[in-house]
């Protein structure tokens, strides 16, 4: 029985989820050397904010399959070793939406009517209406930075209220943002001057890190006002506390920052008056607690239930957006990219890709990984949807697909190696039945089984019964055959056999007058 261990505090429901199909230890939160001493024994690892799951962490979890982040952001785990190990790293990106959006507004709105120092005065006894006049936020522009789940929320909220929305996110859809009532700016240098408010909702990336600073907060209108309930460090707080000094921001919001265990240092505690600050409570409400915690669990269960995750960091092509056009395909693309591979000789140069028909109208990066893991499985273990692409970058790999209107709904796989090319074609019969169309030069219709030989040879009568009596002689029955003839008078036999063939079979055969090659093709599905 699989194992996995959660740390951090994760709420229960995900411990009786999880227990379904697995033996759980919910342990708190503990340091790198600890869990180093007992990772490698789970398949799978839970976590919320406050454990780091490091490089060494990964490596020595040797049985690890899956870590579940019960939050948005994966800042506190390395996904790029996780995904070198073939390690799927999952979050849950919709569970903390409303609640992210939701402190948002309330941060925006709270700053805008100077609502925490006036609570403040009253409750000291003071009677203070003049001191605290706040600005409407009606008729005023909000730029968004980031218009993922979170950020489309806001606009939706800010557009409502009867403000100006305006997006900035080179991965955002112009159409729908506009569709929205938002207006879509492609480049921050026409962004920063638009804005009255600035709310963020990006990960924390190489590009995003000290996106705000003083060079940008300078080009931004004077008397600007500011929102992150994103991730800390997309701010430099040090340039923010000096345009909150000169007046050049009016008032900030925040929720996050950049070293959120030592906050204490922030400079941003100085200003009483027109800074907002919060623990990191954007997805602190008890729904959104709840619906992180079973989203994780139920993606823990489907991935060591042998199903797919949905919410997969690093395996993005493979989101149930992508996959769910073109799923049935999936084991085809596998399939017809093990045999391409084990007949193949030489080192790949080039891999092209060949889709015809309806995937000629889809997007078909998920049938890329499933031939990269098809190709490269042939050669190595534990490769997976995760490491696939990884490895094949290493290996200098790289895919090439085209597109082609022919009637037929067809998968083609030509590698070209230093020695030679080999073309492999698949499609579908009755939209679930798997054939091999094409070997190289040969047109065949064959399903795809575990054990099979390529057998080209010189087309005289007879071929056939010497080679079934060699695999006669040596115990391996035949349980499918089709022989396909070429060019030139050559042929090819097909055979589907119940077992392996090994090397001294392989022998025998390629001793028969006329065989001109045999292989054994082995297809792990």
């Amino acid at each position: 029985m699989a194992k996995v261990l959660i740390t951090d505090k994760i709420n229960d429901l995900a411990v009786k989820i999880v227990a379904r199909v697995a033996e759980v230890d919910n342990l708190p939160t503990m340091d790198e050397d600890k869990l180093c001493e007992i990772i490698g024994e789970y398949d799978a690892l839970l976590v919320r904010s406050q454990t780091k799951v490091t490089k060494r962490i990964i490596e020595a979890g040797k049985n690890l399959k899956i870590i579940g982040r019960a939050g948005v952001g994966v800042d506190n785990i390395d996904v790029a070793s996780a995904t070198e190990k073939g390690i799927i790293v999952v979050n849950s990106p919709d569970g903390n939406t409303h609640a992210a959006a939701e402190h948002t507004i309330a941060l925006m709105m709270a700053m805008s009517r100077n609502i925490p120092v006036a609570d403040a005065s009253v409750k000291k006894g003071l009677w203070e209406r003049s001191k605290f006049t706040g600005v409407e936020v009606y008729n005023k522009t909000l730029g968004i930075i980031g218009f993922g789940k979170i950020g489309s929320h806001v606009a939706n909220v800010a557009l409502a209220l009867g403000m100006k929305v305006v997006v900035c996110d080179p991965y955002a859809n112009k159409e729908i943002v506009e569709k929205m009532g938002a207006t879509y700016v492609e480049h921050l240098d026409d962004f920063w001057g638009m804005i009255d408010y600035l709310t963020i909702h990006t990960p924390k990336t190489k590009e995003t890190t000290g996106l705000i600073n003083t060079n940008t907060l300078n080009r931004m209108k004077k008397g600007v006002r500011i929102i992150n309930c994103a991730r800390g460090g997309i701010i430099v707080e040090a340039d923010l506390a000096k345009a909150l000094e000169s007046g050049q921001v009016a008032q900030c919001a925040i929720d996050v920052y950049e070293d959120e265990k030592n906050v204490a240092s922030s400079p941003l505690l100085n200003f009483e008056r027109n800074a907002i600050l919060t623990p990191h409570l954007g997805a602190s409400t008890d729904e959104a607690q709840i619906n992180v915690a079973l989203d994780v669990a139920n993606q823990v269960v489907d991935v060591l239930s042998g199903r797919n995750a949905t919410s997969a960091i690093n395996i993005p092509a493979l989101k149930p957006q992508k996959l769910e056009a073109v799923k049935e395909y999936m084991g085809l693309a596998e399939n017809i990219a093990q045999v391409a591979s084990q007949i193949s000789k030489g080192a790949i140069k080039e891999l092209n890709i060949t889709v015809s028909g309806k995937l000629s109208q889809l997007d078909v990066s998920p049938l890329e990984i499933a031939i990269l893991k098809g190709i490269l499985s042939a050669n190595l273990e534990d490769v997976n949807y995760v490491n696939a692409p990884i490895i094949a970058k290493q290996r200098g790999i790289e895919v090439k697909t085209s597109k082609t209107n022919d009637n037929e709904n067809s998968i083609m796989v030509c590698i070209a190696t230093s020695t030679d090319t080999t073309v492999v074609k698949g499609e579908l019969v009755a939209k679930t039945i798997k054939r091999i169309t094409k070997i190289n030069e040969y047109h065949t219709s064959i399903e795809p089984k575990e054990h099979m030989l390529l057998v080209p040879h010189v087309n005289k009568v007879g071929m056939v019964a010497k080679v079934a009596n060699v695999l006669g002689e040596d115990d391996i029955n035949i349980s499918g055959m089709q022989v396909a003839q070429g060019k030139d008078d050559k042929s090819i036999m097909i055979i589907s056999i119940d077992s392996k063939a090994t090397q001294a079979t392989l022998d025998k055969i390629n001793k028969i007058n006329d065989i001109l090659g045999a292989s054994y093709i082995n297809i792990k599905n």
